[in-house]
């Protein structure tokens, strides 16, 4: 087997791994943070090859941080109180994956975003990590393996 296939097989189920004591000591680093940061080096280098990361000029790799739960609407202020408020238990339309994708893309507007992939989660926050490309940089015109995607 190769080194990609070693890696893919520890992140399938990170419990019975060395997956786990490695992710439990980087959350705690990762909590401090900013909830969108660029990040040097993918996290799990056989996902992100997958979907199409090359370490070359280019490529970038996005940890985004997210709340994990449900969506929570405003409560009314004013007027007639309706009798289900329709405040809590709400699913939100879009995952947290999609949702994580977007604000990647919104933070850095020349880039697109190839695909993400889940990194890790604890109570409160999921983290992942969104492969982006500069579909104007020569180095990535250049490549006739990659495909484009469209913009968000």
């Amino acid at each position: 087997m190769s080194a990609y296939k070693y890696i893919s097989k520890a992140w399938k189920n990170p419990r019975k791994s060395y997956v786990r004591d490695m992710m439990r000591q980087v959350a705690e680093r990762w909590r401090k943070e900013p909830a969108i940061s660029r990040i040097d080096a993918p996290t799990r280098i056989d996902r992100a090859r997958r979907f199409g990361y090359k370490a070359k000029q280019g490529f970038i790799v996005v940890r985004v941080r997210l709340r994990k739960g449900g969506a929570r609407k405003i409560r009314p202020a004013s007027g007639r109180r309706q009798r289900a408020l329709g405040v809590k238990k709400f699913t939100r339309g879009k995952s947290l994956k999609q949702i994580a994708q977007e604000r990647a893309a919104k933070r850095y507007p020349n880039m697109l975003p190839l695909n993400s992939y889940w990194t890790w989660e604890d109570g409160k926050h999921k983290w992942f990590e969104v492969v982006m490309v500069d579909p104007d940089h020569p180095g990535v015109r250049s490549d006739r393996d990659l495909t484009l995607p469209a913009k968000i």
